[in-house]
């Protein structure tokens, strides 16, 4: 098969494992970088180019690592090369979906998916009475689109979250607020799904003085067994959103497992290490068998 690989850069951990591992199995792979594609439309059929080469009959299938500041362009041109009929592993309206908490917190609420206590507004004259809906502080903040743990405050005051709120109001900036679940510990649940099934999942846990558990935030991880509640949430927020895969964040609570995010280009570094489980080598065999259907 000839697989485009749309990632910014082939230094990327993710990136480079999925490619070591698509030519391992024989395929053909490129890097795209998407930042560097146009879309041309017009009367004729729709073409996509690589900075000036014509690309848009050039692949059976793409696999898709879009990044946050990006993802407006990115997911247009996922959507055109769907468009022209070529598998992808994660489809343009799911990538934007998983990318807006907003979005993805109220696709779960509707289909009955456990998540924290969540409220966003962009109304900056309530603040505090915002913060008491929610039950008062502490209150985790958050930049709707922010990654790996950037844009993610815990306000421990009343007086602290109103500060932050507001500021982030005055900025513009989209945020969303949800309740602190203390037992959580500052820790977390990564679980992989690809296709229909569930690969490799791990615990995270933050650092000392920090509660983000994020790998790149310093975290640590190691092998987790999944529940049959916490197996059932991962493949049925994935199969919502309808991505072929996903990582898939979860925190465990009193009142039993809950959702926070689900991503569309999930990490491989760190659970790759933690769990010795080679899911780049799951992701190439996803594609070549839908890709391959697909193109018949």
């Amino acid at each position: 098969m000839d697989i485009a690989l749309l990632s910014v850069s082939m230094n990327v951990y993710s990136t480079k494992r999925i490619a070591e591992e698509a030519q391992k199995c024989g395929h053909y792979i490129e890097l795209i970088d998407h930042t560097k594609c146009s879309v041309k439309l017009g009367m004729d059929k729709p073409r996509i180019y690589h900075r000036e080469e014509d690309i848009t009959n050039e692949f059976d299938a793409i696999i898709p690592r879009i990044g946050a500041k990006v993802t407006r362009h990115g997911v247009a041109v996922v959507k055109q090369f769907e468009m022209n009929g070529v598998f992808s592993t994660a489809r343009s309206l799911s990538i934007a979906r998983a990318r807006n908490k907003v979005r993805t917190l109220q696709i779960m609420a509707r289909k009955g998916i456990p998540i924290p206590e969540t409220l966003f507004s962009i109304n900056p004259d309530n603040i505090k009475e915002q913060i008491e809906i929610l039950g008062g502080a502490p209150v985790i903040i958050k930049i709707q689109e922010g990654t790996q743990g950037l844009g993610v405050i815990l306000a421990e005051s009343k007086k602290s979250a109103k500060s932050i709120i507001d500021t982030f109001y005055k900025m513009d900036t989209s945020i969303l607020m949800q309740e602190y679940v203390e037992e959580s510990n500052g820790e977390d649940i990564r679980i992989i799904v690809v296709g229909d099934k569930i690969v490799a999942s791990m615990k995270r846990t933050s650092e000392l003085g920090e509660f983000r558990s994020n790998v790149h935030r310093g975290g640590s991880t190691a092998k987790v067994k999944l529940s049959a509640k916490e197996e059932y949430i991962a493949l049925n927020a994935t199969k919502y959103l309808g991505l072929g895969v996903a990582g898939v964040d979860l925190i465990r609570s009193k009142k039993g497992p809950l959702l926070i995010e689900v991503n569309a280009s999930p990490g491989l570094q760190g659970i790759e290490a933690a769990t010795g489980i080679n899911v780049a080598r799951k992701i190439i065999k996803f594609v070549e068998k839908n890709g391959l259907r697909k193109r018949k």
